[in-house]
């Protein structure tokens, strides 16, 4: 019986991929570079090692948000100030929202059927921004976002200090939806949770990460839980 849903924010709910290439495009050109597909591509690719870096705990968040431009600028030959980068990049990313297809209609939906948390890897002043343009906190219990919980997903310590501001909890009644296996699927299991991944792109699994369920979009979450709640 599934009674608590946690729920990634980006590429969950909000086009993060999208987002994100808005909001580098115009850093990019505030910083004297060409955003190219060939180097919105590059970012990414660079962008994603680094945060799955700090999930495996091997470089901290700075490291994660600085060591990612410097890399980019280093590789593109232009001298810039990752700090100076990162500042007008997190600017850019907290202005405005992307839906993907479905997400708000579900989550709507899910809120009045069940008590709804917010797990995000996100920095938080761009998390809080993307979420009150998208009007999305007035569906959640509680909206935990890791720089201020103090732990990182997959962490069991992101999840333990979670669990403690939610009365009556329990892991086993539990849910965590995300699109990330190394993030949110992994992070769940670590915690005893069952866990769905959100896998819109068809992508293959991972070795030693096998999610409990899978759909296309979080506007299939709901027939799931039914299903399940129903076994």
């Amino acid at each position: 019986m599934i009674e608590f849903l946690f729920l990634d924010l980006d590429d969950t709910i909000l086009d993060f991929h999208k987002a994100e290439r808005i909001a580098l495009s115009r850093t990019l050109r505030s910083f004297g570079a060409e955003p190219s597909e060939t180097v919105l591509n590059r970012y990414h690719i660079i962008n994603k090692e680094h945060w799955e870096r700090l999930e495996r705990g091997e470089i901290t968040r700075e490291q994660t948000l600085l060591g990612r431009f410097h890399t980019l600028f280093q590789e593109l030959g232009i001298p810039a100030d990752p700090a100076a980068v990162a500042r007008e990049y997190e600017k850019n990313l907290a202005i405005g929202h992307y839906f993907l297809p479905g997400a708000e209609e579900a989550v709507a939906s899910l809120s009045k059927k069940y008590p709804l948390y917010l797990a995000s890897n996100g920095t938080a002043s761009v998390q809080k921004g993307r979420l009150t343009s998208a009007n999305l906190y007035r569906f959640f219990r509680e909206v935990f976002i890791s720089q201020e919980v103090g732990y990182n997903k997959p962490s069991r310590e992101y999840f333990d200090a979670c669990f403690t501001r939610i009365p009556g909890f329990a892991p086993e009644r539990a849910m965590m939806v995300g699109d990330s296996l190394t993030s949110d699927i992994l992070g769940g299991k670590n915690a005893g949770l069952t866990t769905c991944w959100v896998n819109a792109a068809h992508a293959p699994g991972r070795p030693g990460i096998l999610p409990d369920y899978e759909i296309e979009s979080l506007s299939q979450l709901e027939a799931l839980l039914e299903r399940i709640n129903k076994e």
